[in-house]
């Protein structure tokens, strides 16, 4: 054998057999090594490394496979391959199809490293085949093929930039080397799964197989979008190992940078389904290449989920700071899918498709998270800052959330329940109220009406309250006090539709608990309706409450409530108002109706007796809305002495009103509004007097150009009179007066009174008897033609969906900017803190200025001894009076509002038990 030519040395090798190679490892592998480390030529590497590998690696024992061969070889080899790759690199820039000779030596470069890809692989093959494989022995190899994997998958993605789009040149080669690369990495992927790690290993063992995983989550960004396969067997290796090594690897693996990438590539899976949906829709082919592709992608997707839930499990103690990737995981996928109005138009059949293979393996993914406080203070959390698009998806995983708690342990349940922020009452409850746009397009949600049947499409809204109530009949007693503290502060919250889901779940909760539940549900509505100002805005939505209520209520518990507020008396009618008497047994709604009526007459007859000073007109009104009440409920069964004195009175209050001041004040307008209301159930009763005055302050009033509730309850009034026919001696007043009114409410800008103008109107034509004032009522072309198209039911152009789209979108943003500003200005400090310094009366103020009071009072007693009184002083008294009846009441609520406050506070810190928290706020009966 030669001592000195390489060259000679190779030839002669490659006549040796098998067992020849054997004998002379240990005098020849010396020199081969020499040889390879020496060699420069790329043939000759690749020539001397396939000699290593094919030759003599099989002879060596595995004890000494890493210290004889690896450790010698691989450094080698690394350097070689770097060097290539850097070369070909540097070659490829001036590739062009002119230049032929650089073009034979990159495709000679790329042969030279398909080459050496399949020299490894081999490697690895033959490594495997071994017994009793162990990372000690075989230490240098992965690190070492890992680094080749990551340098080709990187050169195959980068390919059309590196090659300046003459890729056609060596695509073939390209191809080659991608498929090698592909090969080793599989076969690397079967070594790992041959050697384990075990508690007996080093540290070094460990902390190598923690790089070894965090390197092929390096590929993995790499090959995201070259290949299915590809890149899921990848993960699997992931997921795989470090489940495989759990209790070892726990400790030190990233798990923040799994997870990410997990959620990563879950959403550009997701995302390219949506396209490939989205470009099917377009082209309307639902065969073919596109189709398959998207089926292959969603079950990629369900892939992902599948290892999210996977590793979730196994590590769910090592996501604390990470459970808001998780939760804009599930928001930004349900942000770009139906019904999102972000989402983009696919067809139904590939919704499903997506739905039933991806989202249903996402799903238990939530299921795992339940127990995990940091996700439910993460989900629950008061300032997530959510843009527009994803209000939708939080409320949707807000009720999911809801779905499954109930078949939680308690434990879990009291977790969501009694969040520390907020409950998952309240959030719902907020984040609903966010989706203003996805209410009014509105968009619908399947759901199973019968079980057995079909899901069909419904509302954002009724889906919301299904499944709330749904909720609300299985959460536990113990869980009361937030339940009904989310619904009282959606009840008086803002935004209308919240209201009216709070009150809808709230009747829920009085028809599914029991009667003894609902009627203390109705006594503390009651308590608060009466004790606030009856201007409060929130009053008016307690208001609906307590009417709705009322009709939920056991017979006898109504009894009850008429004891505990009797109709008769005055300060009650605040309650008995806002209530329908049908809601109650025809026995005790003609009770309640006699004496609500006569206690309304009596305060209307001791205000127009007097000196009708605005300042007692709000109890006027209040009185005048309990008569309305009992007229609306049980009109039918007051006697007709009482219907008499009804009207008699209510004739009174129109001598007085004149329209300027009607226009100034606010409380007329109230008066006004509930005369007009009331005049409706005595219209055919109506003399010619009245009915002249009434037309009279009504056209007066238009002229002024009243607020909009002044003119629907004149669009109301007027729609009754096709029932009336008019005293021949009030015709040639009332007639024109009529049909101005109609004309001008008619033409009204304002599209809610021109809808009801519209369908008062032909309520009025059909009925009336006075035909001839009809077309009078219709002073122009377009008047006509608007009546026209409405009795045809002509519909409008509509716009359309795209456009209504966008509109919502454009109002959503607008709205949202409104309500931060105005948060801004209330968090803002405006005047200097020296301007704001603002301390609160003192007892000594109070004090003097009840014993000034005091002090006048005796002084007018002294005056009344010594002659007769001036006739305008009883006239100022009675104001006086009516003034300090007006400062009890405010002191009253003041009293209302301390205790309700401190109670909210006392229920925050302690939570109580279901009755003794009602019983706490019913205590507050403001007094």
């Amino acid at each position: 054998m030669s001592q000195a030519d390489p060259e000679l040395l190779l030839r002669e090798l490659g006549a040796w057999d098998g067992e020849l190679c054997r004998r002379e490892l240990p005098a020849v592998l010396p020199r081969l090594l020499s040889v390879y480390q020496e060699s420069e030529d790329w043939t000759e590497h690749i020539r001397v490394l396939r000699i290593l590998t094919e030759m003599f690696l099989p002879h060596i024992s595995l004890e000494d496979l890493e210290q004889t061969f690896f450790s010698k070889v691989l450094p080698k080899t690394l350097q070689f391959f770097d060097n290539l790759m850097c070369e070909l690199s540097s070659k490829a820039k001036g590739l062009t199809s002119q230049s032929t000779e650089l073009c034979s030596t990159v495709r000679n470069l790329l042969q030279t490293v398909v080459q050496l890809l399949e020299t490894l692989t081999g490697c690895v093959r033959y490594v495997c085949s071994l017994q009793g494989l162990s990372l000690p022995s075989v230490h240098s190899l992965p690190s070492s093929v890992l680094c080749v994997l990551k340098s080709t998958f990187t050169h195959c993605k980068d390919s059309e930039s590196v090659y300046c789009g003459h890729l056609h040149l060596i695509s073939d080669l390209l191809q080659a080397m991608f498929k090698e690369t592909y090969s080793l990495q599989k076969q690397l992927m079967e070594l790992f799964d041959l050697i384990s790690i075990s508690s007996s290993s080093s540290e070094e063992d460990i902390t190598y197989m923690v790089s070894v995983i965090h390197t092929v989550l390096e590929i993995c960004s790499v090959i995201s979008n070259m290949d299915h396969a590809l890149h899921a067997n990848t993960w699997k290796f992931i997921i795989k190992q470090s489940l495989k090594h759990h209790s070892l690897l726990q400790c030190h693996l990233k798990h923040s940078d799994i997870l990410s990438g997990l959620c990563k590539d879950t959403l550009l899976s997701f995302d390219s389904c949506l396209e490939l949906a989205e470009q099917m829709k377009v082209s309307q082919i639902q065969e073919g290449t596109d189709f398959r592709l998207f089926q292959k992608t969603v079950k990629l997707c369900r892939f992902f989920a599948n290892s999210l839930v996977h590793y979730t499990k196994e590590f769910l103690d090592c996501f604390s700071d990470s459970c808001s990737q998780l939760h804009q995981l599930f928001l930004q996928i349900y942000s770009k899918f139906p019904p999102s109005l972000y989402a983009p138009e696919i067809l139904e059949v590939h919704q499903d498709e997506i739905s039933r293979v991806f989202l249903v393996a996402l799903d238990p993914l939530i299921t795992q998270l339940l127990p995990f406080r940091p996700f439910m203070e993460q989900v629950l959390s008061e300032n997530l800052g959510l843009p527009p698009e994803q209000q939708l998806p939080q409320c949707l995983l807000l009720l999911t959330i809801m779905d499954k708690l109930s078949s939680q342990p308690e434990e879990v349940q009291t977790l969501w329940n009694t969040g520390k922020s907020l409950s998952l009452f309240s959030a719902l409850f907020y984040s609903f109220q966010q989706c203003c746009g996805e209410l009014s397009f509105p968009v619908c949600l399947p759901q199973v009406v019968s079980t057995g049947q079909p899901a069909v499409p419904i509302t954002l809204y009724h889906y919301v309250c299904v499944h709330l109530c749904s909720f609300i009949a299985s959460t536990l007693p113990s869980h009361f006090p937030q339940l009904e503290r989310a619904l009282l502060d959606a009840v008086l919250g803002s935004s209308m539709i919240t209201s009216l889901l709070a009150m809808d779940s709230w009747c829920f909760l009085a028809r599914y608990g029991t009667a003894e539940l609902c009627a203390h549900h109705v006594d503390v509505i009651a308590h608060l309706v009466k004790a606030w100002p009856s201007d409060c805005c929130q009053v008016s939505a307690l208001a609906v409450l307590l009417r709705r209520m009322l009709f939920l209520m056991a017979p006898e518990h109504q009894v009850e409530f008429a004891h505990k507020f009797p109709p008769e008396e005055v300060e009650n009618l605040a309650v008995w108002q806002h209530v329908s008497l049908r809601a109650l047994s025809p026995d005790l709604r003609a009770q309640v109706a006699s004496q609500l009526c006569s206690a309304g007459l009596a305060r209307c007859r001791q205000w127009l007796s007097s000196s009708r000073a605005l300042g007692g007109l709000p109890a006027v009104n209040t009185a005048l809305s309990a008569l309305l009440a009992a007229c609306s409920s049980a009109g039918a069964t007051l006697e007709a002495e009482l219907k008499a004195s009804l009207l008699g009175v209510l004739s009174q209050f129109w001598s007085f009103l004149q329209a300027k001041q009607v226009s100034d004040e606010p409380c007329l307008q109230k008066t006004l509004c509930l005369l007009l209301h009331l005049l409706e159930f005595f219209i055919q009763a109506l003399d010619a007097q009245l009915m002249t005055q009434v037309f009279a302050l009504q056209s007066s009033l238009l002229q002024l150009h009243p607020p909009d509730h002044v003119r629907l309850a004149m669009v109301d009034f007027l729609s009754s009179m096709g029932k009336v026919f008019i005293p021949q001696e009030a015709q040639r007043q009332v007639v024109p007066q009529l049909s101005c009114l109609f004309a001008s409410l008619l033409a009204d800008q304002t599209w809610l009174i021109h809808q009801h103008a519209l369908e008062a109107f032909t309520h009025f034509a059909e009925e009336t008897r006075h035909e001839d004032v009809v077309p009078w009522c219709l002073n122009s072309e377009e008047a006509k033609n608007k009546v026209v198209s409405f009795l045809a039911k002509t519909r409008q152009v509509e716009e359309t969906r795209e456009a209504r789209t966008e509109r919502l979108k454009q109002e959503r943003i607008t709205w949202s900017a409104q309500v931060l500003k105005v948060d801004r200005e209330l968090e803002s400090p405006g005047e200097p803190v020296a301007k704001r310094a603002c301390h609160p009366p003192s007892e000594e103020q109070y004090k003097a200025a009840v014993g000034t009071m005091e002090g006048a009072v005796e002084a007018v007693k002294l005056l009344l001894q010594k002659g007769s009184p001036p006739g305008w002083l009883a006239v100022k008294l009675e104001a006086l009076h009516a003034a300090i009846a007006t400062l009890r009441d405010n002191l009253r609520t003041c009293c209302l509002l301390r205790c309700c406050v401190l109670g909210s506070l006392s229920g925050l810190q302690s939570p109580k038990p279901r009755a003794s928290y009602l019983n706490h706020i019913s205590c507050c009966k403001f007094g």
